[in-house]
């Protein structure tokens, strides 16, 4: 008897505007109930909009690179909007438009994703957010463009569903498909082989809930052995799941085809030019970079979690020996990007700048602290540190002068030292640096405190 686990991963589009009407696309806002109109409200005679192009567009590159089969027109497929009716508080129309159903045509099917099989993914609309404790609903995200995708129930653990979701969003990532800061849910499908009927778990939210989820689920369904298949929701206050219904079938949402949504064919052309923008995904990276440039796995997996930092690494690959510096982009970078709460997307940070600036450090033309001084500076845009003035590395023999005037500044720290705090020599070395903005060498300067101090 083992575990049986299947997923239906629902994830935000990142579009600026809805799927069936022009209001923003914001999941997350200040106030409940400022992006909406007629259409996402589900006002009486109100008629959608032509689905969004970007969302479509943005729904066939998940599909490639899931590796799923996509549905053209010239398959004779046709995707056909479908009317999924249900009745829940937080959807205003009745039901959700979705390309999903019992006679719809998935965007993307028969794939297969690190290792387990991805079934089918379609693009539906979000319903809205109700709060069953105080009862009071937001449509701010009612209409936003989701991307379902649900695998086969080839999971047997939680570990493996973890590092599974880590590995998709990752890989999402790449092609800038989600709202990164809008998260995932899903729906997740849980039975004991031989012993218990499946248990669907709705909107999940977080990986770490899932897991929970999903081991709470397995306990249970150890010691109740469920006979018949059932719809429950996740309770995180108290970590258990809690019964909502018995499981739907496909004949109890009444699918029906949506009248005022024309279907969508899909060109064989137009696939295979969006295939050809696809960058390579994080495992070909990460292969490519222990491989080819002979990185080592460790910072490798820090290059591959960014789209920008393997590209930004792969440019600078062509001016230098990045590997002897690569301490450059998977610390000093990612400090300063840190530090400013910027994501390296969000800055323009050129290769030949920072090339130029690592190549000076390696000559010994600029100290590493003047350097990582410098680099601070590339925030938003870098520049040529040919246009900075008294940066270069001071003469061993001028470091002299700064170390006399830190122990003369200095009488406590020196005592100090003297009496066998050693760390005080460590606050003396950072006034030599003060003291010569950074461009005094680092051991030079601890030899001649140290001389000087005797």
């Amino acid at each position: 008897m083992k575990p049986i686990i299947g997923l239906e991963i629902h994830g935000y589009i990142d579009t600026k505007e809805k799927l069936f009407c022009t209001c923003k696309n914001t999941i997350k806002s200040e106030k409940p109930n400022t992006n909406i109109c007629p259409v996402c409200t589900g006002n009486p005679g109100s008629k959608p909009m032509l689905p969004n192009k970007q969302a479509l567009k943005k729904s066939i590159q998940i599909a490639l690179m899931l590796n799923t089969k996509v549905n053209a027109v010239e398959k004779g497929k046709k995707l056909i909007w479908q009317r999924k009716h249900y009745n829940w508080a937080d959807l205003p129309k009745g039901y959700q438009n979705t390309l999903s159903g019992t006679y719809a045509v998935p965007i993307g099917e028969k794939g297969k994703f690190s290792g387990i099989r991805i079934r089918e993914l379609h693009l539906e609309e979000d319903p809205a957010a109700w709060d069953p404790i105080t009862g009071c609903i937001d449509y701010n995200r009612s209409g936003a463009p989701l991307i379902e995708i649900v695998t086969e129930p080839d999971f047997i653990s939680s570990e493996q569903v973890a590092e599974w979701l880590k590995q998709l969003i990752l890989t999402l990532s790449y092609i800038k498909a989600l709202n990164k800061n809008a998260g995932i849910k899903a729906d997740v499908n849980v039975n004991i082989s031989g012993l218990s009927e499946r248990t669907e778990i709705k909107n999940v939210n977080s990986i770490s809930e899932i897991v929970k989820a999903i081991e709470y689920e397995l306990a249970r369904h150890a010691k109740e052995k469920p006979k018949f298949m059932e719809t429950r929701r996740w309770n995180s206050q108290k970590n258990i799941t809690e019964s909502m219904r018995t499981k739907e079938t496909h004949a109890d949402y009444r699918f029906i085809s949506d009248p005022d949504l024309p279907s969508i064919s899909i060109k064989e052309k137009y696939v295979k030019e969006i295939e050809k923008t696809l960058p390579e995904s994080p495992k070909e990276k990460l292969d490519k970079l222990i491989k080819k440039h002979k990185i080592d796995e460790k910072n490798a997996k820090i290059l591959t979690k960014n789209l920008e930092l393997v590209e930004l690494f792969e440019e600078l690959a062509k001016e230098l020996d990045i590997k002897k510096h690569i301490s450059w982009l998977t610390i000093e970078l990612l400090r300063v990007l840190n530090y400013n709460k910027k994501t390296l997307d969000e800055i323009d940070v050129k290769p030949e700048h920072l090339a130029e600036l690592i190549n000076a450090v390696s000559k010994k033309q600029v100290t590493e602290l003047k350097a990582k001084q410098i680099m601070n500076e590339f925030i938003p845009n870098s520049f040529s540190i040919s246009k900075k003035k008294n940066i270069e590395k001071i003469e061993d023999n001028l470091i002299e002068k700064f170390a006399k005037q830190a122990i003369k500044e200095n009488a406590k720290a020196v005592a100090d030292y003297k009496e066998g705090k050693k760390e005080s020599l460590n606050f003396l070395i950072g006034q030599v640096m003060k003291l010569s903005n950074r461009r005094a060498d680092f051991n030079t300067a601890r030899k001649e405190l140290e001389k000087l101090l005797k």
